[in-house]
Order: structure tokens, then C-alpha cells, then sequence
């Protein structure tokens, strides 16, 4: 066919067929033929262009050629898949990918999938090629062109494209052109959004990891491409994890190489929280790395966390720390809340030595994740968390004390940073207890209650440097944090709330001399009695009170309550009694006592209490009035102004009318002639006394008979017998003695006595009981109770002032003379009967020097 032969042999026409951008092989050689003139059929580009366009089908041609074989030269004679690769390559990289070449590409990929690795190898191979040629736009083009081939191809054919496309991301990530990691980044993203069925034993995340980690730390010369770089970073993190996280047989994400790596490249992000900066993305992979997080691995994520906030100074302050918690304890399960409180305690001890900002910005952490774990609970070991708790405020009351935080006294600290520790310590502490059942929080004030220290008990509780002025700031802080915890403890039943093993040791605390202690007793006691939260409502002491404002019970006294009176209530008036009477008593510890006595009115509502605290109250009118007692003035109106708010009070619960009558005309007998003696004259930051001693006329006091004759006639008239006994306390020798002794000097003070009584050679052993025995017993008691108590005073102030080398010599003679009677008794209780013969028997061996056989059974 002669008219074909031009259209065949032409050069230009013979390029055209190759595809563009390739290189034409060596042409061989042909015989000269004449040719026919024929009309031009492909149009010849210009002059300028045609070397330019030669060039390029040249070099096409001899990219694809393969080692050996005529195939390597000839374009159509390549295998399908590499034509259908090449096709999909447009010759302006600026087109974009061939779409419908594409689509070829795709079905033949779907339809022969054991050609699958070889796509991906030859794509692999053209974009490391297009790479090293600066040819950017084919480099991408390659790269859609397997993202497509990704996606298309599912279950088990896909891990015959996996790793070529790793390899190809991991040679982008090496490069140096940002754009490039930006788009392996995103295209890994897409990946690892891909769920596969089959498993893969060999893949490796660990470069990318840590590629990843060190794109989030990018600190790029232009501040936006630095954001795309780190934002980058932080969403091929999240890609990582969420590829990994649910495949046991993929690399262990948590492993502590892997968390080291990722948290703090996380972390470095969320401390930018200004517009436009990835805090935004980085929390939302935080987020999910933390809730993906399984019971094994919370420990691996938090340490990294502690490391990174440790390194750049970051709990000072406190800000940034609390909401990365937060974000902690909000992301992660919440049965694992318990594991993060546990690192933050063991991170606290660790960091003892701190400086206390460091501490207090822990210490902070710790209240703000208390509030946000819900569960009831904060793990196995509950009195754990609280030990610790109490054990940093004992440390931070002698770094306090000596003015240094380490032990080789070279770091200074000041007392202002030690208190806002002990003050973040103790809202800590209320935080905790706030979390946990009422059963455990019994628990938890029993165990504080404990930790208190009292002189002689725990001698060794906090440094030797520490002493009185030590022990004293541990028992106001620990009262501050039992208060923290009683503040919202919510029980129906006071036999509970107030156990004899707590209440006694806390009544005890009201006879200190510490007016702060005192305080801090009565307003724990106030806030376990007040179930109803009364408390909150008394805002101020008044004799113009409304009792209706408060919530009351409308039944009588459970049967709780009535044991709770029986056990416990006389001795809590009797302490209140006490409590009345310190001479360092001030407005607020007159108003914390009156606030109580209406609590206790309120919450024991029956006739039995009602008389009780009317003959309390009358009881302490008459130590107002009296001047037995080196009360001030100031005191003495205070006591005075509590009767007559707390009568008041009593007086609207439940008494018959003539009693309130009798009470409000005392009152405003006062407001006319006295305000001195009520509340808001005496009670208030500027209270009005009267100069030089106080004198109460007659008109002004409650008046025991009239009271009397108010109740009678009622339900109440029963008590009227009880109405008419004064009541008087009885003081113990422990309430005489508790505020200037230890426990171990009271036991060396009975010591003592009962050693001088039995030392005195002319009393007889036994004594002969007579009428008239009896008669000058009587009559010399007084005598005899003053000596006593005179003999009492003496072994006290010896104990107190004698130097400590008089003290254990004389307790070293004790001891000695009380071995030589021992010995003596010993002697009589081994001594053997006598022999019936009369001759003295052989002496028996005694029990305690008997040596048993070793198997002689007891």
C-alpha cells in the first residue's frame, strides 16, 4: 500500500506516536526511498517548539527502555501495566491526573490483583525518578495516583500496595521541601482511615513516629508554613495512632520510646493557645489518644506528661498544668481516674524537695482532678491518698519553720509560699473526701483525727526542729482539713457521724488554750450536727431571729437521735460549758458556741434537750454574772448576749407561749437599758461596753422560777423537777490538767503520788473504817482535797521546770525502788508452804526462772 508508506515512515509522525515526555530511541537506518508529494496530515509545531518537543519524546523513550530486548525500545511493545501507568501522566503536570487513564489503570488493577505489587513498584519507581529531577508536579500526580489505587483496593490485595506506598512516603519525608512532607502527611492520613481485614506482620511506624514528633517541633523561618508543618505533624500523629491502637500486630504505640516521642510533641503544641495555632488539632489528638487508652497504658502516657511539665517549669502558675489534666481526666475512662491520681501523688512525693511553687502548682493539679473524677472513688487504697496529703503538710510546717526546703539547708524558702501550699493541701484534701461514699468519709475523719498530734502521744510527729510552735500549726492545719471534710458530710444519723472514738478526742481540743483550735473544734462540731445545713442561714447572731427560715424536723427524735442523747449529750454541754469560761475567747468563738446550741436545738428537737440547754443556758447567766471567774468585761457581755439569742431561738421551738413572753420581755428590757448585753452591741467589730466592772440588775436576767412556772402547765411539766437542779458540771482533774501536761506526765503525776503516800512510814498499812472515821472524813474533806491538789500542783510544776537531768534521776530512783518491791511481791507469791515437820523446806526455783523443755506444751 504505497499511499500508507508516508504516513508510516515519516520522523515526525513516528515521534507522535511515542508518548509524550519520553525519550526516542536510536532509529535504524532505512534505504533511501523517493517520496511521493502528499499533503501534510500532522501539523509540525513551530520552529521554537520543535527541538524543545523532539528532545522530550526522546528522553521518554529511553526512560522506559529495560535492560535487554527489543521491547525496551519499542513503546507498544512494554507491559500493559506500565503502558497504563505511563498513560496516566499528562504532558503538562499542571493538567493533573488523566482521570480516564486512571479508571483503566484502576479496573485492570482490580481485575488482575497479583499485578497489584508491580503498579506500586513501577509508581514507586517513577516518583523517586520524577523526585530527583525536581519535577514536582509528577510527584504529586504519582502519589494521587496510589492514594486512588488505596482506596480501590480492599481486604487482602491491599498489602500488596502497603508497602511501596510507605516506602514512597517515608523518601518524601526525608526530602527537604515542606510541601512535601505536608503532602505525605496527608496522604498517610488517608491511609491510616482505611480499616483492613487482613492482618500485616512487618510493617514498622517507628520512622514515621518519629518523623511525625519532630515535624509538631518545626520552628520554620516563615510563621504560617511553621503552622502547616506542625499542624501537619500533630495529624500524622493521630494517623499513626489511630492505625495502630487497635492492631495487636502492629507496633505497641504505648511502649514508653513511642509515648516519649509523641506526648511532648503534643504538648508543645497545646501550650500555644493563640488564634490560628494548632492547640486546636492537638487537643482533639490528645483527646483521642487518651480515650483509646487501655488500663495498662495510662501509667506509659502520664509519666511522659510529669517529665515534659518538670523540664520546662510548667506546674509553676499552675494554668497550663490544670488543663492538661483536665484534658487527662476528661479523655480517659473514667474507672482509670483513679491510676492518674495516683501518678500525681507519687509525683508529689518525688518532688518533696521542690521548691514550693512546685509543689503547690502539683498540689493544685490534684484538687482540679478530684473535682472532675466521679466515680466515688480514688482507687484501692483510699487513706493512701490522704496520708500523703497530710504527710507534705507536716514537711512543709518544717521547711516553714527552718526557712529551708532541702536538708542541707542551701535552698531558701518563705513563709508565705509554705502557706499557700498548706492551704492548697487542705482545699485538697476536702476535694478528695468530696468524691467518696459517707461510709469512707467517716473513715477518712477517723483517720485525720488520728494524725493529730498531742503532746506526750506522738512525740516524734515532724522534725525535731519543729517542737510546741510545730505540733501546734500540724493541729490547726489538720483541723482545717477535718473541717474540710465535715463541711459536706451528709449523714441522717449521728451515732455515725460522731463515734465515741472521734468525738472524745475532738471534745478534748476544746479545752486548749489555742483560741484558733478552739474555733476550728466548734465549727467541725456545728457542721456534723447540722444535717439540714441551719448553718448557712444563721448569717448573724440576733435576738430578732425568725426561726421559720430554717428547715426543722417535723417528727420527734429518732430513735438514733435519742441514743445519740443518752450516750453523748452531757458530756458535749459539759465542754461547751468549759469552752464558755477561756479567758482568750473572742467574738467569733461567742458566735460559733451560739450557733451550735441553735443547731443542736433544731436537729434533737424534744422536751428532754429543750430543758437541757435552758438549764445550760442559765447556767452560763450565772457565769456572766458572777465573778468567780478572771473573765473580761467583753466576755462576760458576750456570755450574756448568747443567752439571749439562744433563748430566742428556743423559745419559737415549741415551748409554751408564756416562755417566749418572758423571754422578749427580758430583751427588750436590754434594748432600752442594756444593749451591752445583747448581740448586736457586743457581738459586732465595734462592741459597746460599759466602763469598769460589769452590773446586771435583776430586770435584766431570765429568771429560773419564771421559767419554771411558763412550763408548767404543758407537756413540759414533767421536767420542771429537772428545770430546778442547777446545772453544774463537775471538773475532772484532765479538764484541770489537759492544756499544761502531756498524757506521760499524768502518768508520772499518779506515779508520784501514790509513791509519797506509800513512802510514809507512820501510815499503817490497813486502816480500821468507824463511825468516827467516817465523821472526821466528812468534816475535813475540803482539808484533805486541797492538800491533795496542792501535792498535785507541785509534781506538775516540777515536771515542768526542774532541769531534765533532776527529772531522770528521780524517775531512774523510782524505778528502782518500785524493781526492789516488785521482787519483794515476787518473793512472797513463790515463797513454799511450810513443811509439816517443821524444818524449813528447800526454796522452789521461781515460775519466770523455770527453762521449759523445747517440746514441752503449754
Amino acid at each position: 500500500m504505497p499511499g500508507s508508506l508516508p504516513r508510516v515512515m515519516t520522523v515526525p509522525a513516528l515521534l507522535g506516536s511515542l508518548s509524550r515526555g519520553a525519550n526516542p530511541p536510536s532509529l535504524p537506518s532505512f534505504p533511501s526511498i523517493a517520496l511521493p508529494s502528499l499533503p501534510r496530515v500532522v501539523a509540525m509545531p513551530t520552529v521554537a517548539e520543535a527541538p524543545r518537543r523532539l528532545l522530550q519524546d526522546c528522553c521518554s523513550v529511553l526512560d522506559h527502555q529495560t535492560s535487554g530486548g527489543v521491547c525496551g525500545c519499542c513503546w507498544a511493545l512494554r507491559p500493559r501495566y506500565k503502558r497504563l501507568v505511563d498513560n496516566i501522566f499528562p504532558e503538562d503536570p499542571e493538567d493533573g491526573l488523566v482521570k480516564a487513564n486512571m479508571e483503566k489503570l484502576t479496573f485492570f488493577a482490580l481485575s488482575a490483583p497479583e499485578k497489584l505489587d508491580r503498579i506500586a513498584a513501577y509508581l514507586s519507581e517513577r516518583l523517586t525518578r520524577e523526585l530527583n529531577r525536581h519535577r514536582y508536579g509528577y510527584v504529586c500526580i504519582a502519589l494521587e495516583a496510589m492514594e486512588q489505587l488505596l482506596l480501590a483496593c480492599h481486604c487482602q490485595s491491599i498489602n500488596l500496595l502497603v508497602e511501596s506506598f510507605l516506602g514512597t512516603l517515608r523518601l518524601l519525608l526525608e526530602a527537604d521541601r515542606p510541601h512535601l512532607h505536608i503532602l505525605a502527611t496527608g496522604s498517610f492520613v488517608k491511609f491510616a482511615n482505611i480499616e483492613e481485614d487482613t492482618p500485616s506482620y512487618h510493617r514498622s511506624y517507628d520512622f514515621f513516629v518519629s518523623r511525625f514528633s519532630e515535624m509538631c517541633h518545626s520552628d520554620h523561618e516563615d510563621p504560617e508554613m511553621q503552622i502547616k508543618i506542625r499542624v501537619s505533624g500533630i495529624r500524622g500523629l493521630q494517623g499513626v495512632v489511630r492505625k495502630t491502637v487497635d492492631d495487636e500486630l502492629q507496633v505497641n504505640i504505648w511502649e514508653p520510646r513511642h509515648m516519649e516521642q509523641i506526648v511532648p510533641a503534643l504538648l508543645v503544641n497545646l501550650e500555644q493557645g493563640s488564634s490560628g495555632s494548632p492547640a486546636e488539632q492537638t487537643e482533639v489528638c490528645f483527646r483521642e489518644l487518651l480515650g483509646r487508652a487501655a488500663y495498662g497504658h495510662i501509667n506509659n502516657a502520664i509519666r511522659p506528661v510529669l517529665m515534659h511539665l518538670d523540664s520546662r517549669s510548667l506546674w509553676e502558675g499552675g494554668g497550663f498544668a490544670v488543663r492538661c489534666f483536665q484534658i487527662i481526666m476528661f479523655s480517659i475512662q473514667s474507672q482509670h481516674s483513679h491510676l492518674v491520681i495516683q501518678q500525681l501523688l507519687g509525683h508529689l512525693d518525688a518532688n518533696s524537695r521542690s521548691p514550693a511553687s512546685v509543689r503547690a502548682g502539683i498540689v493544685e493539679v490534684l484538687s482540679e482532678a478530684a473535682v472532675i473524677e466521679a466515680t466515688g472513688s480514688v482507687g484501692p487504697t483510699v487513706l493512701e491518698v490522704f496520708n500523703t496529703l497530710l504527710r507534705q503538710l507536716r514537711q512543709s510546717v518544717d521547711y516553714q519553720l527552718t526557712g529551708y526546703y532541702d536538708n542541707a539547708r542551701k535552698h531558701k524558702t518563705t513563709s508565705f509560699h509554705e502557706k499557700t501550699l498548706q492551704d492548697g493541701v487542705i482545699k485538697t484534701i476536702g476535694s478528695f473526701a468530696n468524691t467518696l461514699p459517707v461510709y469512707q468519709r467517716s473513715e477518712v475523719m477517723l483517720f485525720i483525727m488520728g494524725k493529730i498530734p498531742v503532746p506526750g502521744i506522738y512525740p516524734a510527729l515532724g522534725s525535731p526542729n519543729a517542737g510546741f510552735e510545730g505540733s501546734r500549726m500540724i493541729q490547726v492545719m489538720l483541723l482545717k482539713s477535718l473541717l474540710q471534710v465535715s463541711e459536706r458530710y451528709d449523714s441522717s444519723n449521728l451515732l455515725t457521724a460522731l463515734p465515741s472514738s472521734f468525738l472524745e478526742p475532738l471534745l478534748s481540743f476544746t479545752l486548749m488554750d489555742d483560741p484558733e483550735i478552739r474555733l476550728l473544734v466548734l465549727s467541725i462540731l456545728t457542721s456534723l450536727i447540722d444535717r439540714r445545713h441551719n448553718a448557712d442561714r444563721i448569717t448573724a447572731v440576733s435576738v430578732t431571729f425568725d426561726v421559720s427560715v430554717l428547715e426543722q424536723k417535723e417528727d420527734t427524735c429518732s430513735r438514733q437521735d435519742n441514743l445519740f442523747i443518752r450516750k453523748h449529750a452531757q458530756r458535749l454541754y459539759r465542754h461547751v460549758f468549759l469552752a464558755c469560761k477561756e479567758e482568750s475567747n473572742g467574738p467569733s468563738h461567742y458566735q460559733a458556741l451560739c450557733s451550735l446550741l441553735v443547731v443542736l436545738s433544731v436537729e434533737l428537737v424534744s422536751e428532754e434537750v429543750l430543758v437541757d440547754l435552758i438549764r445550760l443556758i442559765l447556767a452560763l447567766q450565772e457565769l456572766g454574772v458572777s465573778n468567780q471567774e478572771s473573765l473580761s468585761v467583753l466576755n462576760r457581755c458576750s456570755l450574756h448576749a448568747v443567752c439571749a439569742a439562744v433563748l430566742h431561738v428556743l423559745s419559737q421551738l415549741g415551748p409554751p407561749p408564756p416562755l417566749r413572753q418572758h423571754v422578749t420581755q427580758v430583751i427588750e428590757s436590754r434594748q432600752k437599758g442594756a444593749p451591752h448585753l445583747l448581740p448586736e452591741g457586743v457581738l459586732c467589730d465595734q462592741p459597746r461596753i460599759p466602763n469598769g466592772d460589769l452590773m446586771v440588775d435583776k430586770d435584766l436576767l431570765f429568771v429560773q422560777s419564771k421559767i419554771c412556772e411558763a412550763l408548767t402547765g404543758s407537756s413540759y411539766s414533767a421536767q420542771c423537777e429537772r428545770l430546778n437542779t442547777p446545772y453544774t458540771p463537775q471538773l475532772t482533774d484532765e479538764d484541770r490538767l489537759s492544756r499544761k501536761m502531756s498524757i506521760a506526765d499524768t502518768i508520772s503525776l499518779q506515779i508520784a503520788i501514790d509513791q509519797e503516800s506509800s513512802a510514809d512510814p507512820q501510815k499503817p498499812q490497813t486502816e480500821q473504817i468507824t463511825f468516827e472515821t467516817l465523821k472526821n472524813t466528812i468534816e475535813d474533806r475540803g482539808g484533805v482535797e486541797e492538800e491533795e491538789r496542792r501535792k498535785r500542783m507541785e509534781v506538775v510544776e516540777r515536771f515542768q521546770t526542774a532541769p531534765f537531768e533532776e527529772i531522770a534521776a528521780l524517775c531512774g530512783s523510782r524505778t528502782s525502788r518500785l524493781q526492789s518491791k516488785l521482787d519483794r511481791v515476787f518473793d512472797l507469791i513463790v515463797r513454799p508452804p511450810p513443811s509439816p515437820s517443821g524444818q524449813p523446806s528447800q526454796r522452789s526455783t521461781p515460775v519466770y526462772e523455770m527453762k521449759f523443755p523445747d517440746l514441752c506444751v503449754y
